[in-house]
């Protein structure tokens, strides 16, 4: 598990996390993480993780609105995620080229946007906290069919509440978060893509 620190909101090693604790913390941080972690494995796919919000098909409850961005590209083009409202469904990977959780994902993300890129999803890495030339590496190194934001100071990150990575953010066509850290993202976008 990766974690965010939310003083300097930079991603650290579960590793510097345990050496920053005494033992007896060290036990009760792994415990808290255990009991996170399988609080969210067991939510269902469709609901929030975080944030206001409940199921998306429940038309009484809060929506939760995707915030704004503006990043840009490996390429230095802007990617604004506004221009997509109305028009597509999004879906966001947050991540880190340090991260090997992420790394495992990659043929994971891969088949996202093989099955579904050409039926209307788009689907964007959002690197935090790297310099551009690392990630440019990364990117060119694992084949990323999609593309790779730079969010350098972290922001995107930081209003999303993004405290590990990977982690994916559904947005549906009308800027709605569908799910975060969404563990079964398949059925809900074969959903979305439907609709449209």
């Amino acid at each position: 598990m990766l974690f965010l620190d939310s003083r300097k909101r930079v991603f650290i090693p579960h590793e510097i996390v345990s050496d920053r604790f005494p033992t007896g913390a060290r036990n009760i941080v792994a415990v808290v993480a255990v009991v996170i972690v399988a609080w969210i494995l067991f939510l269902p796919s469709y609901t929030h993780s975080f944030g206001p919000g409940a199921r998306a098909d429940n038309k009484s409850s809060f929506v939760e609105k995707a915030p704004g961005f503006v990043l840009k590209d490996l390429d230095g083009r802007q990617f604004r995620l506004n221009d997509f409202k109305g028009k597509k469904p999004v879906l966001l990977i947050f991540g880190a080229t340090w991260c090997g959780f992420c790394r495992e994902e990659i043929p994971h993300f891969k088949a996202l946007h093989a099955a579904y890129a050409k039926q209307g999803l788009e689907i964007v890495n959002i690197d935090s906290q790297e310099s551009k030339e690392k990630v440019a590496r990364f990117s060119a190194k694992n084949e990323l069919p999609y593309r790779v934001l730079l969010d350098e100071d972290g922001a995107v990150a930081g209003i999303y509440d993004i405290l590990g990575v990977p982690a994916m953010v559904l947005i549906d066509q009308k800027g709605n978060i569908l799910c975060r850290m969404c563990q079964r993202v398949e059925p809900i976008i074969e959903s979305l893509l439907k609709k449209k």
